[in-house]
């Protein structure tokens, strides 16, 4: 009897959960799980005088990641980043605060300006931008028909010109977690410390700036670790003048044909992107707000 119980109970309760969640465990283990062993795995390869890989455990692909040629690269990876996340929060944060202070249609058209650019590739509108400061693009053909300049300026590949290419690829992530903190903000709190004789200033470094800190949080969180990685910008638009770490890793799995130190680099990418994921969360970060 008892054993009949127990297999009802398995056929109403952990078959059904079994059938749905199943297959999207399974899908995510082969998608993800196996993915990140295989490359885990293979930081730890050699490969031979034919650049073939061979499952020979090495730490070599560890060491060579203190090379100075390397940590260049990632100072100024680091550099690029800081400077794009804080770009995108100066901007980001008073557009946000826009549109979602604004109560009319205008709202959903400011909300659809963010929106807009993930409907193309990002590669596709970085080529757009390669054209438009190019010599002969747009910008340039403007400059000399106003009389600016008398030749075409030089304004690609430049660390600053990668730098822009980076705030325009990843400002929608920061506008989004900023203007989710600022929508649920309390009228109720801006009117009481306006009535207790604070001024704009006082109230947003008090009020608003204290209570919208996890948006800019997870923005800065969302925009600081893609720029690592985004190896297409600095290629369009830095020319191999301001390489990233991404750079370095699409160089050894491609040219370099290294591909075990292309996936120790990865690891420590992927090791990095979890510390700073730990900071946000001991920091009171809401996992949410990264789409997790």
């Amino acid at each position: 009897m008892e054993h009949k119980k127990t297999k009802h109970e398995f056929r109403a309760n952990t078959l059904p959960a079994l059938i749905t969640v199943g297959p999207v465990t399974l899908i995510m283990v082969l998608l993800i799980a196996v993915p990140l062993i295989y490359v885990a795995v293979m930081s730890f390869c050699s490969i031979d005088e034919f650049y073939n890989v061979t499952f020979k455990f090495t730490l070599q692909n560890y060491v060579r990641l203190a090379n100075a040629d390397y940590l260049k690269i990632y100072a100024r990876s680091i550099a690029i980043a800081l400077i794009t996340t804080i770009i995108c929060i100066l901007v980001g944060y008073p557009f946000s605060y826009i549109i979602a202070r604004t109560k009319s249609r205008k709202k959903k058209i400011l909300y659809m300006l963010v929106i807009i650019p993930f409907w193309t590739n990002s590669l596709i509108r970085i080529y757009g931008w390669r054209n438009f400061l190019g010599s002969s693009g747009l910008l340039n053909g403007l400059l000399m028909k106003i009389g600016l300049v008398s030749q075409p300026v030089d304004f690609l590949y430049k660390q600053g010109t990668t730098i822009l290419g980076m705030v325009y690829c990843l400002i929608p992530f920061m506008i989004l977690p900023l203007y989710t903190a600022i929508e649920k903000l309390d009228d109720s709190l801006l009117e009481a410390s306006s009535d207790l004789g604070a001024r704009p200033v006082s109230t947003f470094f008090e009020v608003i700036l204290p209570l919208t800190s996890s948006g800019i949080f997870s923005g800065s969180l969302m925009v600081f670790i893609p720029c690592l990685g985004y190896f297409f910008v600095s290629d369009i638009l830095g020319g191999g003048n301001s390489d990233v770490i991404g750079n370095l890793i699409e160089r050894q799995f491609q040219s370099g044909n290294n591909w075990p130190l292309g996936a120790a680099l990865s690891i420590i990418l992927i090791v990095v992107t979890l510390i700073l994921v730990k900071i946000y969360q001991k920091l009171g970060g809401d996992m949410e707000s990264l789409g997790v």
